[in-house]
């Protein structure tokens, strides 16, 4: 591997110093570094980064946490690129290097011993538009004050109506995000299938349910209801009674750059122990 594009978060804490630490541990292994207009314009080009486009370069690097990550998977997977992470964040999930360990990963890198993970992901349709998500795509009442009535089948086969705050339809990838804080179950990433995890419902007889990777989940609201569809947190789009939205499983898949094989539960394990007790320190 010889270049890499960078993104992260520019309202980062010390984001400029961050991204020359970045800079300076991929310059050391003889990589090249391009980035976002914005930082190279804030660092200029003295500081060993370039402007550049990312479909020139071997590799995209996400510097900061999952919703960076998110955002760069979208670049990623436009351009056919693989992804790595870099973890700056407070849990990370999805990001392989954590910032302590970032010279060894460049050298490993700069000497192509990695593999790719690849991951699923959804394809949502509404009204012609196409969203593609890694983590899930959520149906939610957005700013009413009010539950809303929400539709949902398998492959035709109605599975239930949800009187709630929202649906939430992810991957296994994003089992262990929105959905597990819903009451969904985390699913091993290498497990082709889809969940559906109702958001606070009014009912006690309304459970997660796991579909295969195959089916055509479809969603549509009750008569006079209206909610947000979103995809992986982007800018949400409006969903009114009417529509109809159809979510499958993506033909484009995520690719992940792994540099070492890690146990999936002890991630899980981990990353949920940090997160706890971060949040309870607060």
């Amino acid at each position: 591997m010889r270049t890499i594009y960078m993104l992260m978060h520019k309202h980062k804490p010390d984001a400029d110093g961050l991204a020359r630490r970045v800079i300076d541990s991929f310059a050391r292994v003889g990589i090249s570094v391009s980035a976002e207009p914005w930082l190279v314009q804030r660092l200029g080009e003295e500081s060993g980064i370039r402007a550049g486009m990312p479909q020139a370069c071997d590799a995209i690097v996400a510097v900061g946490g999952d919703g960076t990550l998110l955002r760069a998977n979208e670049v990623a997977v436009e351009h056919a690129i693989p992804l790595l992470g870099v973890n700056v964040g407070r849990v990370g999930f999805l990001a392989e290097v954590e910032l302590d360990k970032l010279d060894d990963a460049c050298k490993c890198l700069a000497d192509n011993r990695y593999e790719l993970d690849e991951r699923m992901m959804l394809k949502a349709e509404k009204d012609g538009k196409t969203m593609l998500a890694l983590n899930d795509v959520v149906v939610s009442r957005g700013g009413y004050s009010r539950l809303i009535g929400i539709n949902a089948w398998v492959d035709g086969d109605q599975i239930g109506r949800f009187i709630a705050d929202g649906l939430i339809v992810s991957t296994p990838t994003g089992s262990t995000g929105y959905s597990l804080s819903a009451g969904g179950p985390i699913v091993c990433p290498e497990v082709a299938c889809m969940l559906v995890t109702p958001i606070c419902a009014h009912s006690l007889q309304h459970r997660p349910v796991v579909t295969s990777s195959s089916q055509t989940i479809t969603i549509q609201l009750d008569d006079d209801y209206h909610a947000m569809i979103a995809a992986d947190g982007r800018e949400p789009i409006r969903f009114q009674s009417g529509q109809t939205l159809t979510i499958t499983r993506s033909p484009q898949p995520a690719r992940f750059i792994r540099l070492e094989p890690r146990s999936f539960f002890s991630t899980i394990r981990v990353k949920l122990s940090e997160w706890s007790q971060g949040a309870c320190n607060k």
